[in-house]
């Protein structure tokens, strides 16, 4: 029984845990590039019992488990819907990639999440006020902003016909993005399972080009995170049944030795 009940135990832990990450999925469905999450199970340990004296000759030990965890909590990184906002400093990586920003400590985090804004002194920067590397500062008389699919920034300036280029966006990539690790704000580090990064021009070494004006939008589809939600809760319900049973039983068994 009381195995019975230390497993069922461990699926409710589980179960809950799972609720959590849907939580959090649905809690960012409308954040700028949010990659969504799911849950990921394995079993415990087995105590294996023979039950014949010649391990070797029984085809089939008894093994009984001890229950579940939750192993990882894989992000997925396909690509959200496109949302256009005509924005000139809104830009979107279509296709894989991150913007490369530099944190207070000197440090680089990056994201998918291109809704950005000038600071003070004109740099492009997150929303959180961390500037794009390389650096871009835009002039105080520019009256347009112009970046190309590829990248390059450029800039209108009062009596020159032609745009005058100031910069350039380049997006960076890694061997293995599921291996980041996510610091909130829209940001990742990376870590030893990261992988590799890849630096290049937009269009070239699998990096996705820009697009200005448009946001990537979250890559959370409710209907699904709806449906795991409700798998979750009857799991849940009926790992608690257990516990109510194998409790029962064991009172059951119990009454008997009185």
């Amino acid at each position: 029984m009381l195995r019975a009940m230390h497993s069922a135990a461990t699926g409710m832990s589980a179960q809950e845990r799972c609720i959590s990450v849907i939580a959090n999925n649905l809690a960012n469905v409308n954040t700028p590039a949010y990659k969504s999450q799911s849950a990921t199970f394995e079993d415990l340990f087995y105590e294996t019992f023979f039950l014949k004296e010649n391990s070797e000759e029984d085809p089939a030990p008894l093994q009984i488990g001890h229950g579940t965890r939750l192993s990882a909590t894989p992000r997925n990184f396909a690509q959200g819907e496109l949302e256009e906002t005509g924005a000139p400093l809104d830009i979107m990586i279509v296709g894989d990639g991150f913007f490369k920003v530099v944190m207070p400590d000197g440090s680089y985090a990056y994201t998918r999440d291109g809704s950005f804004k000038l600071t003070g002194d004109g740099r492009i920067a997150t929303s959180q006020g961390f500037p794009l590397e390389p650096e871009i500062a835009i002039p105080e008389d520019a009256s347009n902003v112009i970046i190309s699919p590829e990248g390059l920034v450029s800039v209108m300036i009062p009596d020159e016909v032609e745009p005058n280029e100031i910069g350039e966006i380049l997006p960076v990539k890694f061997l293995n993005p599921q291996g980041l690790e996510a610091i909130g704000d829209n940001l990742y580090k990376p870590t030893r399972n990261s992988g590799d990064l890849i630096e290049g021009l937009p269009g070239i070494d699998g990096i996705g080009l820009l697009s200005q004006g448009y946001l990537e939008r979250s890559n959370v589809s409710v209907v699904d995170e709806m449906v795991r939600m409700i798998l979750a809760q009857r799991a849940y319900e009926i790992n608690s049944k257990v516990i109510s049973t194998a409790d029962k039983m064991f009172a059951m068994a119990t009454s008997i030795v009185r």
